[in-house]
């Protein structure tokens, strides 16, 4: 990253605090408070189990509520992202989202511990207001490194929440009330961090404008294919929470009479997302879209597939890796565990890195591909892998498949905020819902199939995806210039308070 405008950034400019990089430190520490507390209850949940009397069954439908909102929340705080700016959007989601991780903290029953939890998990949606507002303080020939740190260090919270919180639960605290504090304390790290963020950050670079879309409810389109395509494309999205509602009823939480009126519930808001869909872009493509503010719709697509196969994939072989260590090569939990972890640490470095060569090496659609590639070999050979095989050829391969899906995440977003600029928020929330969808759809084939079908899966979804991109993916318009391609007028400044 420049710490000016023609040379590079040097160790001095990033840990400087100043300018871009104190809105890049704010941004990507508020990322990691969120996933601090999204994952608070993973490395705490046989603490909770005994003192709460909750069966394993209970822990995975707690699983489920911590994923189950997030996708409408990616969607809806896209669009109100775009809206209203980052500033104001993170500092409510950081102090909102206090509020039911205290819930969680304080509940004695199941029924409480659900609650809380399904409305903890719209936190997810953190990661979507700090991609556009690192594009809007970064250029594009710097914004994929500069996504990159933001994501990858964010990302960070959930393996220092799995390190940590037992730490200060049984050492800080202890006692039986020792977990309560722990998560408890993450809600006040984001209560505080709310109200630190909201005092020190603006939307943009002073004298520098804010855009906005002309109408809010739904994402802008160029064409009548491409509204089509954004209607179907939204199917997915309801497809997962429904499947989510499936997964329940074969957990026994809900039963078959529930599912049905979930399933209908989900039918209306499908529709209703259509209605505003049309609604929205029905008029302008009537009017008839300017060529210089018209975009492919086709590059949204493509970017929702390769979140599928990166991230989705990520979050569901997190949750089963160490199980596969202990199960397949008779390791202790506590090295399987310290195995496992790995593939997480790798968010630290790979994920920049994916940032950072799609800067470098002059071709974000080349680097796309390249990562994408990476993450099917890894996986076509993670499906290979037998009880027999090697330990440590069991880790380098793991090893390397986690490092490609690390880099393909940065890809990914070192191209989102390059479709269209005014609506980088609604077309992140897409991707990132995206990458959820795919975590639902793993997770519950995990259910039904061996671990070699599940990682042979993967490698599947990442070979079509790397198919995909190859026929329809294009190089962004102005992807390595100063400034941002954007003709239109400007609809706000940000900036004041």
């Amino acid at each position: 990253m420049s710490g000016g405008a023609d040379r590079e950034a040097t160790l001095k400019d990033l840990l400087s605090f100043q300018g871009k990089f104190k809105i890049l430190h704010m941004t990507w520490i508020a990322f990691f408070l969120c996933f601090v507390a999204w994952f608070n209850m993973a490395p705490l949940a046989t603490t909770i189990m005994k003192d709460l009397g909750l069966t394993k069954t209970d822990l995975g439908i707690l699983a489920i509520a911590n994923v189950a909102m997030t996708i409408p929340a990616r969607i809806i705080v896209g669009q109100l992202l775009d809206k209203y700016g980052p500033r104001r959007c993170y500092s409510w989601l950081l102090i909102t989202m206090s509020v039911p991780i205290f819930g969680f903290a304080l509940s004695k029953t199941f029924t409480g511990l659900f609650f809380w939890r399904l409305i903890l998990g719209c936190v997810g949606a953190s990661f979507v207001i700090g991609i556009r507002m690192v594009s809007e303080w970064f250029p594009p020939r710097e914004v994929g490194r500069a996504e990159g740190l933001y994501a990858g260090w964010g990302n960070f919270g959930s393996a220092a929440a799995a390190m940590v919180l037992p730490l200060v639960a049984l050492n800080v605290f202890g006692g039986a009330y020792g977990w309560r504090y722990a998560i408890a304390l993450t809600g006040v790290l984001c209560l505080v961090w709310g109200i630190i963020y909201y005092f020190s950050v603006t939307d943009c670079p002073p004298g520098k404008q804010y855009l906005r879309p002309e109408k809010t409810g739904a994402m802008e389109v160029s064409s009548w294919p491409a509204l089509w395509g954004l209607i179907i494309s939204t199917l997915p999205l309801v497809g997962a929470l429904d499947l989510l509602a499936w997964r329940l009823v074969r957990f026994g939480m809900i039963g078959w009479s529930a599912f049905t009126w979930i399933t209908v519930i989900l039918a209306l808001v499908f529709l209703y997302q259509a209605w505003k869909i049309w609604q929205v872009n029905a008029p302008r493509l009537r009017r008839g879209i300017p060529k210089n503010d018209q975009y492919s719709f086709m590059q949204v697509v493509c970017l929702n597939l390769t979140y599928v196969s990166n991230f989705g994939a990520e979050l569901a072989v997190v949750s089963m890796l160490p199980a596969w260590f202990e199960k397949t090569f008779g390791l202790s939990p506590q090295w399987a565990g310290v195995i496992a972890s790995s593939f997480a640490f790798t968010n630290l470095f790979a994920r920049p890195l994916g940032g950072f060569l799609s800067d470098k090496l002059g071709s974000r659609r080349m680097v796309m591909l390249v990562t994408m590639l990476g993450i099917a070999t890894g996986f076509f050979g993670m499906a290979a892998m037998r009880s027999t095989t090697p330990l440590l050829i069991a880790v380098v391969v793991t090893f390397y498949a986690g490092c490609f899906i690390q880099a393909a995440e940065g890809a990914t977003f070192a191209i989102v905020p390059l479709v269209k600029k005014r609506i980088t928020g609604q077309v992140a929330g897409m991707a990132g819902a995206y990458g959820n969808v795919g975590a639902v759809f793993f997770l519950t084939l995990l259910t039904l199939v061996t671990h070699q079908s599940f990682f042979l899966s993967i490698a599947i979804a990442a070979t079509i995806t790397l198919i995909v991109c190859y026929l329809f993916l294009k190089e962004p318009e102005g992807s390595f210039a100063a400034e941002y391609a954007e003709h239109d007028e400007p609809r706000y400044c940000a900036v004041s308070r």
